[in-house]
């Protein structure tokens, strides 16, 4: 199953294998086109011993995350298998292929297995269960199946886990976390712990978080952190309440947010704390990178499983170790949680909550959009491919380091406008920081030599009709799906995306608006580029798969070198640059040119 979302893959929880990919991949199936992918390679994760005490799935996925990095997955499926699987509930799977795409991985999957049955049954999917059952030889990974790579966790050795900040795969085993905290100078008092999100939000993960509160209640502590709780779905709400948890969950201090993307997409207006004020927030989140959760570049944001977040809020401090500190309750006395325990599954069943669900007109009514309106705006198609190179391009930004969709296109308030493409481009790359002086949001105008807004500044160069590019370092791109993190550049007048390596989603995202991915054949050549050059793609009429393009570098004195570029476009893709982009090679398939 493809879906457009880089969360798709928490299907691999039910041995599906579920990518993720941009809408306009999704549009091109539905218009009964295939769909490509280059042939993944498979990472296999052995999995031995058993989960117990505090240690929880998401400590698996933390783990992996540390080990191969964020762009440790790229190009590869992750496949679970081993005896340690049988101890990781259904939905407990599905939260360690849900963050797989933190670590680059095309998609994560688990065997089938009597955890995934149970699960199904209990979601009123019995024939699915049934039928899967009697096939359940063939959704498993074949006797001595060979892998590119195999990574081992002995899960009764494996310790709680956090990772951060500012990156998913920064991994901190809770017994080393505080000195790492301290050391690093990072601020240990936690402003706000969040529990929830589509990652880890079942009710295996809140009913272990419950426990833990019920726990302090009875010894009259509540967090000493703002705790917010976010169910991942209706259903999830609906059987909480019924159930006393969100009640628990309320009473120790926290609070019930709608179950929506809210804060982990940065839909979040925080109270407590100034822009650039630095500051610690926990979560049990996928990602945590710079301004992802609250636009302040300043949060240092951390990312666990619900359980210890929970524990975490409690004690307000990120240096506490709940498998070994202890709280001290309202008497004064001193007490020690016992590990987080909770039902895998409702025992009552679950409660599907209100019925939400509106169905499209049947109508023939059309859409009109008023032309005043803020946030719909009807598209445009971009122009084509004019046939010339590209010549002496400006860079309008060298980004330096990580550079996610997020960096590209922010989220948070900005979503309102994800039906204007023009009003949400005026948040490019401002979170990108620019390698000419580390700042983020200040970029110079080389046709006037000041200094302005990303933004600002392409739509400068547009309206004097300059294409210009982009230049970034490694896993460029990476996080979330955000397809606006491809149409922005292109509406804005850029042409080319010129990096070390692109992560998967988004280099098929830019192909889809007719946008150059290209990658420096030499990794080195990164360092080659200063901001003030100008960049010429030479001989595009020739461009072919598998055929490096050739990039003359121009320096402000004149002096040129030339380096060699890579892409991975094929015959189809190519189509797309040269049409201007994959809706308008569709038009012209289906105007018969």
């Amino acid at each position: 199953m493809i879906g457009t979302d880089s969360h798709t893959p928490n299907g691999g929880g039910l041995a599906g294998v579920c990518i993720g990919v941009g809408g306009a991949d999704a549009v091109d199936v539905m218009a009964d086109i295939p769909w490509e992918l280059k042939c993944p390679k498979v990472i296999g994760v052995k999995l031995t011993g058993e989960l117990k005490d505090w240690t929880a799935p998401k400590d698996v996925i933390l783990k992996v995350a540390g080990i191969l990095t964020v762009k440790g997955g790229t190009g590869a499926i992750i496949e679970y298998f081993g005896p340690g699987v049988d101890s990781i509930s259904c939905t407990g799977m599905g939260t360690i292929c849900n963050m797989g795409a933190e670590i680059g991985a095309t998609t994560s999957v688990f065997p089938y297995n009597s955890r995934m049955s149970d699960y199904l049954k209990a979601t009123r999917r019995e024939g699915v269960a049934s039928l899967a059952d009697d096939f359940a030889e063939n959704l498993v990974s074949d006797e001595g199946a060979h892998y590119d790579q195999v990574v081992e966790i002995n899960l009764s050795e494996l310790e709680p886990h956090v990772n951060g900040p500012f990156t998913p795969d920064l991994a901190h085993p809770i017994s080393h976390l505080g000195k790492n905290a301290r050391d690093a100078g990072w601020p240990t008092d936690i402003r706000v712990a969040l529990i929830g999100s589509c990652t880890n939000s079942s009710y295996e993960d809140m009913s272990r978080s419950a426990s833990i509160a019920k726990q302090a209640l009875e010894h009259g502590v509540k967090a000493k952190s703002q705790f917010t709780v976010t169910p991942g779905s209706e259903q999830i709400r609906a059987t909480l309440e019924r159930d006393g948890l969100s009640e628990t969950l309320r009473s120790v201090g926290g609070l019930v947010l709608a179950n929506a993307c809210g804060p982990c997409i940065g839909q979040w207006k925080r109270h407590d704390v100034s822009k650039g004020e630095k500051n610690t927030i926990v979560t049990s989140y996928n990602r945590n990178f710079t301004g992802r959760n609250d636009a302040n570049p300043a949060t240092h944001a951390f990312v666990a499983s619900p359980e210890m977040v929970t524990a975490l809020a409690l004690a307000g401090d990120l240096t506490f170790n709940p498998v070994t500190d202890e709280l001290t309750g309202a008497d004064g006395e001193k007490f020690k949680l016992k590990s987080p325990y909770g039902d895998e599954l409702p025992q009552k069943g679950f409660d599907p909550g209100e019925e939400t669900y509106q169905a499209p007109s049947k109508s023939d009514a059309s859409v009109e959009i008023d032309s005043k309106s803020e946030r719909l705006q009807l598209l445009e198609p971009f122009a084509k491919w004019d046939g010339n190179d590209l010549m002496k391009a400006p860079i309008l930004i060298k980004v330096k380091g990580k550079c996610t969709t997020d960096h590209i296109s922010a989220g948070g308030p900005w979503l309102k406008f994800r039906g204007h493409l023009d009003n949400i481009s005026n948040n490019m790359f401002l979170g990108a920081v620019n390698a000419e002086n580390d700042e983020v949001n200040c970029v110079k105008n080389q046709l006037t030599g000041e200094y302005g807004s990303v933004p600002d500044v392409a739509r400068k160069y547009k309206a004097n009709n300059v294409p210009w590019v982009v230049v970034g370092d490694d896993n460029y791109g990476e996080g979330s799906s955000r397809e606006h993190a491809a149409l922005e550049p292109r509406h804005l007048g850029g042409r080319a995306v010129i990096v070390r390596s692109f992560a998967r989603i988004h280099e098929t995202n830019l192909k889809k608006q007719g946008m150059l991915p290209l990658t420096f054949a030499n990794p080195a050549d990164y360092d080659k580029i200063r901001p003030d050059d100008r960049l010429s793609l030479i001989n595009l009429k020739d461009l072919a798969p598998g055929k490096p393009v050739e990039c003359v570098v121009n320096h402000a004195d004149n002096a040129t070198e030339t380096i060699q570029l890579n892409h991975t476009m094929n015959d189809l893709q190519i189509s797309w640059f040269r049409a201007g982009s994959a809706l308008n090679r569709m038009a012209e398939v289906a105007a018969g040119k």
